[in-house]
């Protein structure tokens, strides 16, 4: 589980740098300043869900039940939170994603990651060490 979750973490990592620097340099301009900043919404707590995945791996031994769901909650949040607001951003320069349908979801991924982090406090609480 250690490696899956470091893996996943970069892979997250990385795709957080290139969202970030894409956004800062690529969209100026392109998009309205209130959607800049739902992008940097985004990409803040991409990089900060990432951080948690990396710190996650630090308990991955346990292999406990809350560490999986920690783990997969936070991977949902990741998709569902800041892609949904990745994609509500760049809307009105690519006719992509149908606000009646993101909308809903991007409070889901908050949902989910609340779910990791209360995973992770269970997972915190429950070991030995």
């Amino acid at each position: 589980m250690n490696k899956r979750i470091i893996l996943v973490a970069a892979f997250f990592g990385a795709l957080a740098v290139i969202l970030g620097a894409f956004g800062a340099h690529g969209l100026e301009g392109k998009i309205s300043e209130q959607h800049i900043e739902t992008w940097k919404t985004a990409n803040q707590y991409h990089f900060y869900h990432t951080l948690a995945l990396l710190f996650l791996s630090t308990f991955s031994r346990a292999k406990t039940a809350s560490i999986r769901v920690s783990f997969i909650a936070f991977i949902i949040g990741l998709l569902f939170f800041s892609g949904s607001l990745y994609l509500l951003s760049v809307r009105e320069i690519t006719g992509f994603g149908n606000p009646a349908i993101l909308g809903p979801i991007t409070p889901l991924g908050g949902v989910a990651f609340i779910v990791g982090w209360a995973a992770l406090f269970v997972a915190a609480l429950k070991n030995k060490s």
